[in-house]
């Protein structure tokens, strides 16, 4: 059977802080590979070798992953101070006009951490360069010392919309997630639905308003130890069933505020959910 073909966003990386290259974390394959059941193919994400057109023809699904050059804040009409870090102004120019595209569409997309904040940029939200700086906000950036598994681990509860699409996909109304980003969404972007939270009222999980494919987008990071994990399996398992049904030539009409829309249906829910 020909799995569905999943395109990886990569981040530009300087291998030895000599080499340049671009490099994808072996988390986002697997979990593409063996939770999703897709084939995970690492995109270049530079207009100098790929093109959106190019892309979208290529592929039946997109990981917008996490990566530590942040979205440059011009693109959401802002001037760059030092708060908001590095920037990839190639992997801007590919995956704002990319999610835009998927929206239009129905082209299935999960997004992921920085690939969150891509998907509410380029439907014209606005970004915090540094949550933790904020008066009341936690600090959610990834702890600087411990192990993968002290770096990953859960660490704050993340409040859903009763009976929204996370709900659903999740059967559960709170989960426990990891956190290890510095930036966050300052004001929502048209039609990005805000459907789960921190405790501290950090947006953490999206949906595109009345888009007819799979929108899906988390703050934390599902691709670790997603196989094994109550909360990310259902997520990548219902992305894998999107990605699937656009294979196989299945456009879904406009009405995501029904989970099957998105992708999300009643066999993509967990059996052991991660209640608090």
């Amino acid at each position: 059977m020909v799995r569905p073909k999943v395109g990886i966003i990569g981040n530009s990386y300087l291998m030895n802080d000599q080499y340049p290259t671009h490099a994808g974390g072996t988390m986002n394959s697997d979990a593409v590979a063996n939770v999703s059941g897709c084939l995970p193919l690492l995109i270049p994400t530079d207009p100098r070798y790929v093109s959106v057109e190019e892309l979208l023809e290529s592929f039946d699904g997109f990981l917008l992953t996490g990566g530590r050059p942040n979205v440059h804040p011009e693109e959401y009409g802002e001037d760059p101070t030092e708060a908001h870090g590095d920037f990839d102004r190639a992997r801007d120019a590919i995956t704002l006009p990319l999610v835009r595209a998927c929206v239009e569409r129905g082209q299935p997309f999960l997004g992921i951490c920085r690939g969150f904040q891509e998907v509410n940029v380029a439907l014209g939200g606005t970004l915090y360069p540094e949550i933790r700086d904020l008066p009341g906000r936690s600090n959610h950036r990834m702890p600087p010392d411990g192990t993968i598994e002290e770096k990953f681990a859960l660490r704050h509860p993340v409040t859903l919309t009763e009976g929204g699409l996370f709900h659903q996909l999740f059967g559960a109304t709170e989960v426990m997630t990891n956190t290890l980003h510095g930036q966050g969404i300052k004001t929502a972007g048209a039609r990005i639905v805000i459907d789960g939270q921190a405790q501290d009222g950090t947006p953490e999980a999206i949906y595109v308003k009345d888009a007819p494919g799979f929108t899906l987008a988390v703050q934390w990071h599902p691709e670790y130890r997603a196989g094994e994990d109550p909360v990310s399996r259902p997520l990548f398992e219902a992305f894998g069933t999107a990605a699937r049904s656009w294979l196989a030539g299945v456009r879904p009409a406009p009405c995501s505020s029904r989970p099957e829309a998105a992708g999300v249906g009643s066999e993509a829910l967990p059996r052991a959910p991660r209640y608090l």
